[in-house]
């Protein structure tokens, strides 16, 4: 089957998590984009449930904005990552 290219635009931290994730999980970004367009046409649709978030999930998202709770050291967290993904 021939292939198209195609570009997307993202968040650039996300989009560096994301890689680093997926290469512990031993694929790269392309082939993660190829198994969600391949779910999308085989379930017709989103391959996960799309819906409003619950009260909980907002009460989250509320703290996250006025910085309240756990936080993550991005830099931290991407060094970790690395890391264990050199273990693999």
């Amino acid at each position: 089957m021939s292939k198209v290219q195609t570009s997307l635009r993202l968040e650039e931290e996300t989009f560096n998590e994301a890689k680093i994730i997926l290469k512990s999980l031993g694929m790269n970004f392309t082939e993660a984009v190829n198994v969600f367009a391949s779910m999308v046409v085989q379930e017709r649709g989103l391959p996960f449930d799309v819906k409003l978030p619950n009260d909980e999930t907002l009460k989250a998202m509320k703290e996250v904005d006025a910085g309240i709770g756990e936080t993550v050291d991005f830099d931290a967290f991407v060094k970790e990552s690395e890391a264990y993904a050199k273990t693999l």
